[in-house]
């Protein structure tokens, strides 16, 4: 035991210094993005190379269904992977009650090789894609969540959490010192939750909406980064849960505020300079800057569905409310779907400001990469910057999650990028999903329909 847990990354090694060690969670992401797995003694998982866990789980819906198509062979009779934890992502469980820490697993078959639809591997793989071509992609993830008043009853809209002055959080109140003072516990917690796991948080912010925080990561290699998401999704929530508060991820959690987005930066480094492809020798912009862009622009709306991968996605697509609804590019412009942020040229990045903060952010990065690759591969030009209030022009993205699917179907391109079989899969259950919700009726419908029409 002890020759193992020496082996730990520093920041585990730290929090466990002088401590005995009680539990392993070993964990892995469904399609959704929650947390699946298995808690064992730590005795245990020294002993243990692997574990199982059935292949339904990646099957399951984010209400917990399953989805009948997802089998492809039709017969249920739920194989058992094989998940090999990785032990880099070691890392401190800083909320339980006893001494825990959590590992992330990738998940394999009997012979050892990658489950295409687990969303790790799916990122992996459109990693490896550039790799192969000599390039390394670097990502840096922004987060956007609400911390709101406990909400126990779904029929119940969802209000903004008491601050410490015992006033609701208020809204438009973007980048206020004093707003983001209001929910200082909370924030407290988080950071130090972060630094029992070893993130560096970038920065903290009050957004528009009211309770509305974003926190920023550092650019890094796109698999640690999405785990690092993965990871500060659940330490967020239960630093909020410690204050009688949640957090929420959802995209659009309260009418008439903005939605929750997880904005992507993209740059990409040849691996044998080690320079930026999107910068030349004189520090202009490269064909492959553009390139990049052209990908995006093609090949985006068919992403849509992973980005936006909720029926509650959508409501976040709402004109000048803080969420583009377009695929144009600018320079330092919030008002695109794609944004060149001001950099240096070493730093030179563009950034996805159209997926929500819903979305699985292995399966985020992943889609945002892939759309980057199609057009480095097929050489794409994008349309010519645009000028002005983009919220003023055409929206070019779906509006609804069956349209998203539709032409996620059709995108047999990008598909062949992400994995067949993996968007086979995905297609089936947000199908599920996407039918029961159809089957619930609103109290918008009932309000306004039962006696009008």
């Amino acid at each position: 035991m002890a020759n193992w847990i020496s082996k730990l990354p520093e920041a585990a090694k730290a929090y466990l210094e002088g401590k005995r060690l009680d539990e392993v969670e070993c964990i892995i992401a469904d399609l959704p993005g929650i947390a699946r797995g298995k808690a064992v003694p730590a005795g245990k998982f020294n002993k243990q190379d692997y574990f199982h866990l059935p292949d339904s789980i990646f099957f399951q819906t984010v209400t917990g269904g399953y989805a009948d198509d997802a089998d492809d062979e039709g017969d249920w009779i739920e194989r058992d992977m094989v998940l090999v934890p990785d032990m880099e992502t070691a890392s401190a469980a800083p909320w339980t009650g006893d001494w825990t820490i959590q590992v992330i697993h990738d998940a394999q078959d009997r012979d050892k090789k990658p489950i295409p639809y687990s969303p790790r591997n799916v990122l992996k793989r459109v990693v490896e894609l550039y790799r192969k071509e000599g390039m390394e992609p670097v990502v840096a993830p922004e987060m956007e969540f609400y911390l709101v008043a406990r909400n126990l009853d779904p029929a119940k809209k969802i209000e903004p959490m008491m601050g410490r002055s015992g006033r609701p959080a208020a809204a438009r109140q973007a980048y206020s010192m004093t707003a983001v003072d209001e929910f200082g516990p909370v924030i407290d917690d988080i950071y130090d939750f972060a630094e029992a796991q070893g993130f560096e948080v970038d920065g903290i912010t009050q957004e528009g909406g009211a309770g509305q925080l974003e926190i920023n990561l550092q650019h890094g290699d796109p698999i640690k980064l999405a785990d690092e998401v993965f990871f500060f999704k659940r330490l967020i929530r239960e630093a909020a849960l410690r204050h009688d508060c949640f957090a929420t991820f959802m995209a659009k959690p309260i009418e008439d505020e903005p939605g929750s987005a997880m904005h992507i930066h993209h740059s990409i480094m040849d691996i044998e300079t080690g320079k930026n492809i999107f910068s030349g020798p004189q520090g202009g912009e490269t064909d492959a800057f553009y390139h990049f862009i052209g990908g995006l622009q093609a090949h985006l709306p068919a992403a849509i569905a992973i980005l936006a991968p909720y029926v509650n996605s959508y409501r976040r697509y709402v004109r000048a409310h803080s969420a583009p609804v377009n695929l144009e590019w600018a320079r330092d412009n919030r008002t695109t779907g794609i944004r060149v942020p001001i950099s240096g040229p070493e730093s030179r990045r563009v950034e996805n400001r159209l997926a929500g903060m819903d979305c699985n952010p292995y399966l985020g990065i992943a889609a945002s990469l892939a759309c980057g690759y199609l057009g480095l591969k097929n050489e794409l030009r994008p349309r010519p910057q645009f000028k002005g209030n983009a919220y003023e022009g055409d929206t070019g993205i779906p509006q609804i999650l069956g349209d998203a699917l539709d032409l996620f179907e059709e995108a047999t391109e990008l598909q062949s990028v992400l994995h067949p079989e993996f968007a086979r899969v995905y297609t089936a259950i947000k199908r599920d999903e996407y039918e029961e919700f159809l089957a619930v009726i609103s109290p918008w419908e009932r309000e306004h329909l039962l006696l009008n029409v």
